[in-house]
This record gives structure tokens, C-alpha cells and sequence, in this order.
């Protein structure tokens, strides 16, 4: 991978590890914030009703700065921290893996709970398709309109994504740089007469 790549995955996968008659059904899915990872939960909470225990881990952001686990009333450590670490040893981002647990009326332990909750995870994420994606800046530029001939070159040329665009006293543009490239970009930005340049986040 390039410094502005990060590795998710492109779709849900679904897994199941058996011991001692407990069963840990692991969904892994991909999500682009919080709130996806709320509704999903809520939903299998609705679906597995029965479940003793939903214990999570996701991941959000390029940088992977915005990490969560829950063991959802396991012992401490034995279920959230097991599933958050196969994220990390995959390097996955802007994912979340649910593992739903229906007990099986043995108890397995701290030391069984972590491989359990492992396993499950390990092969659902096995299961589902790993991709690369780019990571991208968004910026927001103002300029004039003797600008605009200009600035549409510079897109033109450095086959920058335009999101959005607004003519009006002025021009308003909003456009996308991947992140290797943004410094540079930001620079010529800079050197034409007018443009005003406003950082609105990466992802």
C-alpha cells in the first residue's frame, strides 16, 4: 500500500464457530460512520433477540483514529478485545464486526471466550472481499470568474474530482485531491489570482 491507501472491505460476510454447544455468529460489514454501525446493531439485536450477548468492534477514519469494542456483558477482555484485534492484525478500517452469541449452557471460560470470539471473527472477515481505497481531500474554492478558465485547467490537468459547483457573484466549486497529491495541489491553488482554498476533511 501507497501512505494515502487504507484496506476495508466491500461487502458483509457472515460466519459461524460452534464450541461446547454456544454458537458465535459473526457479521462483519463495512461502514462509513457511527451511525451505520448503530442501525446495524439495533438490527441484529432485533433479529437475534434470544442472544445472550452482541459484543463488537469497528473501526472509522483513514488513520484509524476512531476504534470501538464492547464485550456486551462478557468478561472483561474475553470478547471485544479478541474481535477489535483481528481488525488490527488485517489493517482494516471503516469496519465493524458484530459477533451475536447464543449460549450453550457451558461455560468456556475466559481463555475459551477469546478463541471463540477470535475464530468467529477471524473467519468472517476470511470471507469477505478486501479492497484498497484512496485516500481523499476535500476542499471548497472560491474565486472570480476571471478565474474560472484557470482553475477549470488546473482540474482538467491534475484529473481532480469536482463534486459539486455554484455560479453566482462568484464561483464556488468543491472538488476532491487525493491526499499524496494535496500539498501540491493546495500550492497551485494558491498561485492563481483570487482562489480561496477551505480544507473540508479526508476520507
Amino acid at each position: 500500500m501507497t501512505t494515502d491507501t487504507y484496506l476495508t472491505i466491500q461487502e458483509e460476510a457472515v460466519a459461524t464457530f460452534k464450541d461446547k454447544g454456544s454458537k458465535f455468529i459473526a457479521y462483519a460489514f463495512p461502514i462509513s460512520n457511527e451511525s451505520d454501525f448503530k442501525l446495524r446493531l439495533e438490527a441484529l439485536r432485533k433479529e437475534h433477540f434470544n442472544a445472550v450477548h452482541h459484543c463488537f468492534a469497528y473501526r472509522l477514519q483513514p488513520d484509524k483514529s476512531v476504534y470501538r469494542s464492547s464485550d456486551d456483558g462478557e468478561p472483561t477482555g474475553s470478547a471485544g478485545k479478541p474481535i477489535f484485534n483481528q481488525l488490527l492484525s488485517k489493517d482494516l478500517t471503516y469496519v465493524a464486526v458484530i459477533v451475536v452469541r447464543y449460549f450453550g449452557g457451558t461455560l468456556l471460560g475466559v481463555s475459551g471466550l477469546i478463541h471463540a470470539y477470535k475464530e468467529a471473527t477471524r473467519m468472517a472477515l476470511e470471507a469477505a472481499s478486501i479492497l484498497e481505497k484512496i485516500v481523499y481531500e476535500t476542499y471548497r474554492l472560491e474565486f472570480p470568474y476571471d478565474s474560472l478558465p484557470t482553475v477549470m485547467k488546473l482540474i482538467k490537468d491534475e484529473e481532480l474530482i469536482q463534486e459539486q459547483q455554484q455560479f453566482d457573484l462568484s464561483c464556488s466549486l468543491q472538488i476532491q485531491v487525493r491526499q499524496q497529491q494535496s500539498a501540491d495541489i493546495v500550492a497551485k491553488l494558491k498561485a492563481i489570482s483570487g482562489v480561496q482554498s477551505e480544507h473540508l476533511g479526508s476520507y
